[in-house]
């Protein structure tokens, strides 16, 4: 079984991701690969597929039509969009609900996997020492909060595990950020002095 403090850290990590990246569009990206699968949605989404490019195709096709100059052929054009606009919404309606109905079911297992699991650990070994500080490395006062709330005293409680893994992640997120920040704008200013060096100077 791996180790509590490996759970605890990698449940905080998965956390984080999710806060950043967004609940939304992790939804959208599974739904998009559950429907590459051999799913009971996947012929539905084929046809909303092929029926929004032919709805893009008679919208085009019907633009670079003149009303006043060819009417018998814009309107034939109109109708067929029109059609075709229906069909699409019919189809895109019908997925839709099933749509709502996965991301729904999505992130319930995601909150029970990640959030509730973390409620669950937190609770269950509440009582457990993660690990043991050395005797006399730190006051009294700053054992009893590492213990917290019920963790035998001189030892490190999963809440404050927990607290701790959640900072220390977003630590090096903001030190990651940061270093991208400064390569881009150095990048940036390098090609902005190289574009100024280019420039003939009139005489």
């Amino acid at each position: 079984m791996p180790s509590l403090l490996l759970i605890v850290f990698v449940l905080q990590l998965a956390l984080h991701l999710l806060n950043n990246v967004g609940s939304s569009s992790v939804n959208q990206l599974l739904w998009v690969l559950y429907n590459k699968l051999p799913t009971p949605t996947a012929a539905g989404a084929k046809k909303q597929t092929i029926a929004k490019r032919e709805v893009i195709r008679l919208k085009r096709e019907m633009a670079g039509i003149s009303a006043q100059d060819d009417f018998a052929r814009w309107a034939k054009v109109r109708r067929q969009h029109d059609k075709a606009v229906a069909d699409f919404e019919k189809i895109d309606a019908s997925l839709r609900t099933a749509q709502n109905t996965f991301s729904t079911t999505l992130t319930t297992v995601r909150w029970v996997s990640t959030t509730g699991l973390r409620y669950i650990l937190q609770f269950w070994y509440t009582k457990r020492a993660l690990f043991w500080i050395p005797r006399g490395w730190v006051p009294g006062y700053v054992e009893w909060i590492l213990a917290f709330p019920r963790a035998p005293r001189g030892s490190v409680s999963i809440n404050v595990w927990d607290v701790a893994c959640a900072s220390c992640v977003a630590m090096v997120n903001e030190a990651v950020l940061a270093v991208w920040a400064l390569a881009t704008k150095d990048k940036a200013a390098e090609k902005g002095a190289h574009k100024q060096e280019g420039m003939a100077i009139p005489a």
